[in-house]
């Protein structure tokens, strides 16, 4: 088999659960694009990661999963039953996870500068797609019927990355940057 099948030269592509075929730039596909383009920057950050950064490895290939299941969920157009983060236990995975890695951190009192190690910077920008891609689930959720439960976990997931891009940092010995402004 292979991986093109041309249908979609005509800018149209399928969803599961639908028969006829939508335009590429409908807002769920739009929100699939960005929630796919967060799980690639986070295999880049994985490649960037160090033997001193390997402990977060387990942490970004759950996460990874997690995008997988929400693609999946928004990429169906009817309900998934039982859906995505029906009891948020993910999200709650999240909040754990930032509360023990902060613990372990400088406190801030600046804004910083985003950069760092190549594992940390890569991080930094998955938080930032992360971010979009929370604004066009929402934009989507506005028009369709979304669980309430995929804009909470990427909320908290944007959180999670900025600890994992400081923790990449501090791990690689990597000091933060304070912005003072003017």
């Amino acid at each position: 088999m292979s991986i093109y099948t041309k249908k979609g030269d005509s800018g149209t592509t399928a969803l599961l659960g639908l028969s006829e075929r939508v335009s590429k730039d409908a807002q769920r596909i739009v929100a699939l694009g960005c929630l796919d383009e967060l799980n690639s920057q986070l295999g880049v950050a994985v490649s960037f990661l160090t033997q001193d950064q390997s402990s977060l490895l387990e942490e970004i290939r759950s996460i990874q999963q997690d995008l997988f299941e929400i693609n999946t969920e928004v990429a169906t157009v009817a309900p998934r039953d039982p859906p995505f983060l029906a009891d948020s236990d993910k999200a709650r995975r999240l909040e754990r996870f930032i509360d023990q890695q902060e613990a372990g951190l400088p406190p801030l009192s600046h804004f910083i500068y985003l950069g760092g190690s190549p594992a940390g910077a890569a991080l930094h920008l998955a938080r930032s797609v992360c971010r979009r891609a929370e604004r066009e689930v929402v934009r989507l959720s506005r028009k369709e019927d979304v669980n309430a439960s995929i804009a909470r976990y990427l909320n908290r997931l944007s959180d999670a990355l900025f600890v994992m891009a400081r923790l990449a940092n501090h791990l690689a010995g990597s000091p933060e940057e304070p912005w003072k402004g003017k």
